[in-house]
């Protein structure tokens, strides 16, 4: 690999850093500035709110969507070892066996533990 390759991404990090500064800021200095009380107030289908707008969420809500990301993050993991199949041979599927495995051990446990119920 040369520096050209990593110069790439380089410009391609500090040209959507600029464009993401320069789209807020200038969505800063356009938008009016005629804030009133109505205009503060949260408004959702025509009724007001009579409850705080933030909801509580339990642990348990945090726990599943980490364990989906975990989960959906190994889909990742296997798309380059599907594309590279025939060149691993049967190391590259011991290996992904080995991957997949683990993941259900994992998932096994889990489920054991009871972090996919919703009660």
């Amino acid at each position: 690999m040369s520096l050209i390759d990593y110069a790439v991404i380089g410009l391609l990090v500090i040209t959507s850093t600029v464009m993401g500064t320069v789209l807020i800021l200038l969505g800063h200095f356009v938008r009016p500035r005629k804030p009133n009380p109505a205009k503060l107030q949260p408004y959702e289908s025509g009724v007001p709110d009579v409850s705080p707008p933030r909801g509580r969420f339990t642990p348990r809500f945090y726990l599943v969507a980490l364990l989906f990301v975990v989960f959906d993050v190994e889909a990742i993991f296997l798309y380059p070892w599907a594309v590279a199949f025939d060149a691993l041979a049967l190391y590259g599927y011991v290996q992904a066996a080995l991957f997949v495995g683990i993941l259900l051990l994992g998932l096994l446990y889990e489920w054991r533990k009871g972090a996919l119920e919703w009660v």
